[in-house]
């Protein structure tokens, strides 16, 4: 997410995220290790319904082969 999209995803303008990195680096820091944490957790949420989708079809596939 660049910085125009994290400012309008937090409803504030782009001058605004800014201001914050210039003048409250931690505040910012912390936002943005925030949003890189949501997005680690949406990516890990998507892989494990993927893994589960694999899992189920490798065990549909094992029990028509032992048929």
């Amino acid at each position: 997410m660049n910085k125009r999209d994290t400012a309008f995803y937090l409803g504030i303008d782009r001058s605004t995220l800014y201001n914050w990195e210039k003048s409250k680096p931690n505040l910012y820091k912390t936002i943005m290790l925030g949003l890189k944490a949501d997005e680690i957790i949406e990516k890990s949420e998507k892989n494990i319904a993927e893994l589960k989708e694999l899992k189920g079809k490798l065990e549909a596939t094992k029990s028509l082969e032992n048929k």
